[in-house]
């Protein structure tokens, strides 16, 4: 667990066919459709908090995710 800390997620939801993709730990507090189905929320100090993507197959080719360079630990959750 990373209690405190920032991290990065992205979860898909293939029952709603959404991609969620979360970049800090702190919860939104404002949100902005910036495009049909595109979502970014927003934390408390207006730094982007997460991205969500409905209908994320028909927006995005979900079938390879490329990580390259990070300096954090990559963590895969598959279920």
């Amino acid at each position: 667990m990373h209690f405190g800390r920032p991290i990065m997620k992205l979860e898909y939801f293939a029952d709603t066919d959404s991609l969620s993709i979360d970049f800090r730990s702190q919860p939104s507090v404002e949100n902005a459709e910036i495009s049909t189905g595109v979502v970014v929320d927003y934390d408390a100090d207006g730094r982007v908090a997460g991205i969500d993507i409905d209908n994320a197959s028909h927006k995005l080719d979900l079938t390879r995710v490329v990580l390259s360079k990070l300096p954090g630990a990559v963590e895969t959750h598959s279920s």
